[in-house]
């Protein structure tokens, strides 16, 4: 065993005795996975998950791990979750908030007698905050403010500064916050060693807020929360519903759904080979790798949009960015990860498989002059000589027409769980498709550097010419192309669980990239859609452009192919409002929606009766 895994081991064994340490609890287990984060409780005990710490681990890395691990422990030792269960509001938004104030609770009482724990903690929230980019706030967001008043309370709690990287959002949100609930806030020091009381007082504080409080209660207690097994019975009794109202299937159609459950059955893997065979070497995406991206920017966009160079863009496969022996590793550690996720989401995706499945139904057209004889006619041809032959024609499904491309933000705040649920999202939505004949297309966005690339370096030498535009190199990867099988494409899916890969994001440009990409299909029906967790962010580009040059072009992109395109757009955000931004969007407070939510998105979509036409579209 090499040096660096005898190190990486005795990191693994010292965090999970500190976390049974500062817990005060023996029944504490931890389990190290890529990203992971959190708790879980079992009657056994309760779990703690843990990113896996790198071989090298520097300094900071390790500060970042004991911090997350003390903010784990602290959580375990000072809460109770019946109380908190019994006390949290309803509502997303003051449901977030409720909880990142029950989280600087238990942080401050920590902090208070740990030294070393305190200092952990400082170094996990810088981290937390940069990679939010909170360094880089423009305003305040409804989505930010559960952050604004957790990294508050715990300044006022502790005593401690707050870290440098929430400096610029506290600037929107403190004269705010102090001018509604300052009194109130000020108060819960008193009562930090009383979560009923410290809870009813965040409620007050949500109040003063106008954040609704309501549907007191509604939150179960893990008690008495449904096992698993009781969930699949509930999510088997909702499926079966589904089905009789949708109509019984012919026992033949029951059968071919029942064979499609299992994702890895020696059947589905013997098609997926015979496709393989079938797919042509020449892929039509291949040839827009490596070419320099300029986007055809909608009418009227050039003047106030514009990037100060294209010669550092690349839009490449991802089986060029690594080797394939690493590309192999990560393919493999997202295996693993699908193992503990695949259970749930492969019940929507079944269900949407099913609703694909039984749309599958032939229908003919008669009486041709040409096509397929129709044999059950020629009686008449027997009867009267004279009477001429009789063709038909199949006619396609309306869904089989169909190209989806799922466009992934690739940028640093992704970074964890929130990638690694897409990535495995991605993998099963491409498998579930393309057994219904329906072509997926996976890709990414992200850049090249941090704050700025060669081409801010262009900008430098040439004298720092005001208003230079975009000042990154665009990095824009092909996962899967539509015309290739996942079978082909499995292993470049892991890419996204590469460290490092993940940096800015610039959105408007990659969804003209992603729509120049769908228009060129020759699908009838074309969707897009789109996964992010915040707002357009390049440090390079906006510290010399207005704050919402990249936010203002992204508006733009938007209005212009959901009103002048055929293309069909649906986001997903996580943590992070898109609905402000997309007409059919959707927003998730928890990466482990996403799921969920990408099939509900999908089933709806496909819904013959979502699938009417909706008016003349202008291209």
């Amino acid at each position: 065993m090499s040096a660096d895994q005898d190190n990486q081991d005795l990191i693994k064994r010292v965090t999970e005795a500190t976390v049974k340490a500062v817990s005060a609890r023996d029944n504490v287990s931890v389990a190290f996975a890529p990203g992971a984060h959190g708790l879980s409780h079992t009657e056994e005990g309760s779990q703690a998950r843990l990113p896996t710490p790198t071989r090298k681990l520097n300094p900071g890395e390790l500060k970042i791990l004991r911090g997350e691990a003390d903010a784990a422990a602290l959580r375990l030792r000072y809460h109770d979750p019946k109380v908190f269960n019994r006390q949290r509001p309803g509502s997303a938004h003051s449901s977030d908030l409720f909880d990142a104030a029950e989280q600087a609770r238990v942080e401050a009482l920590g902090s208070r007698f740990l030294a070393g724990v305190a200092d952990n903690l400082d170094g996990f929230h810088e981290d937390r905050c940069r990679q939010k980019c909170y360094h880089l706030a423009m305003q305040r967001e409804q989505s930010q403010i559960a952050d604004a008043v957790g990294l508050l309370l715990r300044e006022k709690l502790t005593g401690q500064p707050l870290p440098p990287s929430a400096a610029p959002l506290m600037e929107f949100w403190r004269p705010w916050l102090e001018d509604k609930a300052g009194a109130r806030i000020n108060e819960l020091k008193r009562c930090l060693h009383d979560q009923e009381e410290f809870g009813d007082s965040i409620r007050h504080i949500l109040e003063e807020l106008d954040m609704p409080a309501d549907s007191e209660g509604e939150g179960e207690s893990e008690e008495n929360s449904p096992s698993d097994d009781q969930e699949e019975e509930l999510e088997q009794d909702h499926e079966d519903g589904a089905e009789d109202e949708e109509g019984a299937e012919s026992e033949e159609g029951e059968s071919e759904d029942t064979e499609t459950e299992t994702y890895d059955s020696e059947d589905a893997e013997d098609m997926e080979d015979m496709l393989d065979m079938q797919q042509s070497e020449d892929d039509p995406s291949d040839s827009l790798q490596g070419r320099p991206m300029q986007p055809d920017f909608p009418d009227g966009d050039v003047d106030t949009y514009r990037a100060f160079s294209f010669e550092w863009d690349e839009v490449i496969g991802a089986e060029e960015l690594c080797e394939p022996e690493e590309l192999t590793r990560l393919r493999l550690q997202l295996d693993q990860q699908l193992t503990n996720m695949e259970g749930v989401v492969a019940r929507l995706a079944n269900r949407l498989q099913r609703r694909l499945m039984a749309q599958q139904q032939r229908w003919w057209e008669f009486d041709l002059d040409e096509g397929v004889l129709d044999a059950g006619r020629l009686s008449r041809v027997v009867t009267n000589p004279l009477h001429p032959l009789s063709y038909k024609v199949e006619k396609e499904a309306n869904f089989r027409d169909t190209v989806v491309t799922l466009l992934i933000d690739n940028s640093g705040s992704m970074r964890g769980r929130p990638i690694s649920v897409a990535a495995m999202c991605a993998d099963i939505i491409s498998r579930t498709l393309e057994r219904c004949a329906v072509k997926v297309e996976v890709l990414g966005f992200t850049t090249r550097a941090w704050k700025g690339g060669q081409c801010r370096e262009r900008w430098v030498n040439e004298g720092k010419p005001a208003n230079p535009g975009r000042l990154n190199d665009l990095r824009h990867i092909i996962y899967k192309s539509a015309d290739a099988p996942w079978r082909r494409a499995r292993k470049n899916l892991g890419l996204m669980l590469r460290e490092g890969l993940l940096k800015e994001n610039i959105d408007g440009e990659a969804l003209l990239w992603a729509y120049n990409r769908l228009i060129g299909r020759p699908e009838q029906r074309r969707i897009l859609m789109v996964i992010s967790d915040g707002a357009p962010v390049d440090d390079a580009t906006l510290s010399v452009n207005p704050g919402n040059y990249l936010e203002g072009h992204l508006r733009d992109v938007i209005k212009f192919i959901e009103t002048r395109t055929p293309i069909e757009v649906t986001a997903i955000g996580i943590g992070h409002d898109v609905t402000r931004y997309y007409r059919r969007a959707v927003t998730i407070n928890d990466a482990e929606e996403l799921g969920g939510t990408m099939m509900q998105n999908l089933t709806e979509l496909f819904d013959e009766k979502a699938n009417q036409p909706k008016g003349v579209m202008v291209h």
